[in-house]
């Protein structure tokens, strides 16, 4: 039996920054994912690190991790080619941008200096967008970096700092005592603590309703593609109002986008499926013309998990004290996903956050009856 402080399922970004911040507090820490770390929406996501558009209750944690992200080679041991190029949001219509205008008059004081930018404006700054574009939102501290980098790298930290990290180690079982967590794995270990962090992503569902806390999630499959390399001309990561379409371009030339959703091959993997691929390039040559013929050489998907109010959860356990939940991140939870393993630390080292988690309580949920 082996005992640890802490024991966390899920080695995605919040999960493996958790253990990585909790080794560094002292904790003694075994982190439990059943393929490999940062192998599932973690490390395929998109690469967005923006804390513009987000819903106003998450840009303190938000705002917090922005500040985790500057300081990602000293905490990890690499820079993950993350780069703070800026984030431009893109309006197609008057009313999109006056979404923009609200968007950045609600979220002042959280440290955004949102620019917002009308039509001659965005010509001037950013030549490269297309005509369909009548204005813009731009963050100029937002940015990108590589998932495939950076995710696995948390893990990497954390089992440098004596975290035990326990890969292709799939859960069987877990119970509480009366005292502590138990756990056996498909691989034979078995683990007990007083605390359990629930960070299995969009899979986090089945473990939540084991104790009692059954949440509506859905299960989502983003579409992505990645070009061939192509001259530098995006010199902004960008999204569009209302969603859709995103695109960023790599210091390689190669151009990053994504919209619209895939289709799940079995519980674990996911393709964007060629509809979707094709109308990612036909959107994206209206608003990027300079993407006319160019090749998409790789396209691929993910498995993110969705809440009807597309907010996390995050903090205590409504019914299991010593349980800690952290999922449902709807897709965004790249860029956040070291604040919310700093804020479960401070919960299991301090007895709570010093960022409030109380907008994404589970016990929201807890009146919803779950088909």
């Amino acid at each position: 039996m082996i005992e640890v402080d802490a024991l966390i399922i899920g080695g995605g970004i919040v999960g493996a920054s958790a253990a990585l911040f909790l080794s560094q507090a002292g904790r003694r820490v075994a982190l439990l994912e059943r393929d490999f770390c940062g192998s599932h929406s973690s490390g395929v996501n998109y690469g967005g690190v923006r804390r513009q558009g987000r819903p106003l209750s998450q840009l303190p944690l938000s705002q917090r991790a922005h500040e985790i992200w500057g300081r990602l080679p000293q905490l990890i041991g690499i820079g993950g080619e993350y780069q703070r190029s800026g984030h431009l949001k893109l309006a197609r219509s008057l009313n999109d941008l006056q979404a923009l205008h609200d968007y950045a008059a609600s979220s002042q004081g959280f440290g955004l200096d949102l620019q917002l930018l009308d039509r001659d404006q965005l010509r001037a700054r950013f030549p490269w967008v297309g005509e369909v574009a009548v204005g813009a939102s731009f963050c100029p501290d937002d940015g990108h970096a590589n998932p495939r980098l950076v995710s696995p790298a948390f893990a990497r930290a954390a089992r440098r700092h004596g975290a035990q990290v326990h890969e292709q180690c799939a859960v069987s079982a877990v119970e509480h005592d009366g005292r502590r967590f138990r756990i056996r794995t498909a691989t034979g270990l078995e683990l007990q603590a007083p605390w359990l962090l629930n960070c299995a992503g969009a899979w986090a569902g089945s473990l939540a309703e084991q104790f009692g806390e059954a949440v509506p999630m859905q299960a989502g499959h983003p579409a992505m593609l990645v070009t061939e390399p192509l001259p530098l001309v995006m010199n902004a990561s960008t999204g569009v109002e209302g969603g859709g379409l995103y695109a960023r371009q790599v210091a390689r030339g190669n151009c990053v986008l994504g919209g619209g959703q895939g289709f799940a091959l079995d519980h674990a993997r996911a393709r964007p499926g060629q509809n979707a691929v094709i109308e990612i390039l036909r959107q994206a040559v209206e608003l990027y013309p300079f993407l006319e013929g160019a090749q998409a050489i790789r396209t691929w998907s993910g498995t993110e998990g969705y809440l009807p109010d597309r907010q996390p959860v995050i903090g205590h356990s409504g019914t299991q004290p010593g349980l800690l939940h952290a999922f449902g991140f709807a897709g965004a939870g790249f860029q956040i996903g070291p604040a919310v393993g700093q804020a479960l630390t401070e919960i299991i080292c301090s007895g709570a956050s010093t960022t409030s988690l109380d907008a994404f309580s589970i016990t929201r949920f807890h009146s919803i009856s779950v088909a």
